[in-house]
């Protein structure tokens, strides 16, 4: 077996070729920094309430995640006490609060007993001044000031340029030196705030700024284009610390990178084990859409709910004559893994013959091939009717005709 193929995963061994993984850079220790509580909680119209956010970060814990991001302080004193409250249960993950570049907003983090905070500062010139209507140097001098007030409360600082991704490479890393320099800075992040890097930039750009700025790097990318897992995973392989996620891709607008893409892919496709407790990937999911309005599409891979029931007639063929020998012929990686539900068989439109042996099998029951054929044209008919799947009473009622 490769690092494509295990007894739970099968994927493509051209994932491993050595022109594709020579230049590779992936961190020993690589860290995931959710952010669902803060950022996630931006999407219109989430919110969770003290106990919804203590019961996530208690799962997230439960996951593995290294980090949490518990909220910010400022926004409301039901905010402060979550993170008071999570801080408070000492559930494992390292626990962060998120600032605006203003001395309050650190010493409201610090009172809620975080350990880390990441300060926020707008990094594009054009939105310093038209967004903010800020001077440049008003920036650079809240930067100093707020930096240096979280290094004085001794948290671990990470400097968090907003839209850095369209800001001049120049301006913005001249910003972070003076930053670390006369303020303080314990790691950096990379931010996308608009969802505009593509992902053959993202390698230059860590590059560029490991180059500059010999900090740890963070990568918070946004999902506008799609592209904020697939940016996260590039900007890993070359060689950033630490990503920002959330779960199911929650978050502000069209959502953040999310950590169940990442974690998956870097286990199944490169070889990077994040150490997380895999198996409870998807109940996360299912605990945060039962508390909020967030609907998942339920063919979206990983948290999707129908991803492991099969309707075509040709793919439940292949399931009957692999599921007890090879079931990862049928699909990358087992429902098992991340605590998904079994692969099941379901009846419709697309059903056909394997489709109809496997629910008589499911039920003991024979029939003549052409009675077989016979209930396999009322299926397809009454999956008109229904104008999608069978039940499984669907099923039944149409089988008596049979027996």
């Amino acid at each position: 077996m490769g690092k494509w193929l295990s007894d739970k995963w099968y994927t493509s061994n051209w994932n491993h070729v050595a022109e594709v993984t020579k230049e590779f850079n992936f961190q020993d220790k690589i860290k995931l920094h959710d952010v669902t509580l803060r950022d996630g909680e931006q999407q219109t119209g989430l919110m969770l309430n003290v106990d919804q956010k203590l019961r996530l970060a208690e799962k997230m814990a439960e996951v593995g995640i290294q980090r949490i991001e518990a909220g910010m302080p400022a926004v409301s004193p039901q905010d402060a006490k979550a993170i008071e409250e999570i801080v408070k249960r000492d559930f494992g993950p390292e626990i962060f609060g998120f600032a605006r570049c203003m001395v309050e907003d650190i010493k409201r983090a610090a009172d809620c007993g975080v350990k880390g905070i990441v300060v926020e500062i707008p990094s594009n010139e054009q939105m310093i001044k038209e967004a903010y209507g800020w001077t440049l140097e008003k920036a650079i001098d809240l930067s100093i000031k707020a930096t240096q007030a979280a290094k004085e409360a001794g948290l671990y600082t990470v400097f968090f340029p907003i839209d850095m991704s369209r800001a001049n490479i120049d301006w913005v890393l001249n910003l972070v030196e003076k930053v670390a320099t006369d303020g303080h800075m314990d790691a950096l992040g990379i931010v996308d705030t608009l969802g505009g890097l593509a992902p053959h930039t993202i390698p230059y750009l860590v590059r560029r700024v490991k180059e500059r700025i010999k900090k740890p790097v963070e990568l918070h990318f946004h999902d506008d284009f799609g592209l904020a897992s697939a940016n996260s995973i590039m900007g890993l392989a070359a060689g950033a610390d630490v990503v920002h996620t959330t779960i199911s891709a929650a978050g502000e607008r069209a959502g953040n990178a999310s950590y169940e893409d990442i974690a998956m892919a870097l286990l199944t496709m490169y070889g990077v084990d994040l150490g997380l407790n895999y198996s409870q990937i998807y109940p996360l999911s299912k605990l945060f859409r039962s508390m909020v309005d967030f609907p998942v599409r339920k063919n979206r891979g990983i948290v999707g709910d129908d991803i492991f029931r099969i309707e075509s007639g040709i793919v439940s063929g292949w399931f009957q004559n692999t599921k007890d020998t090879n079931p990862l012929l049928v699909s990358p990686y087992l429902p098992e893994l991340i605590g998904h539900n079994p692969t099941e068989i379901v009846l419709g439109k697309h059903s056909g013959a394997p489709s109809i042996d496997y629910c008589l099998e499911k039920r003991n029951v024979e029939l003549s091939r052409e009675d077989k054929d016979s209930l396999l044209s009322k299926v397809k008919q009454k999956a008109y009717q229904n104008n999608g799947l069978l039940t499984e009473q669907d099923f039944d009622e149409l089988l008596k005709e049979y027996q």
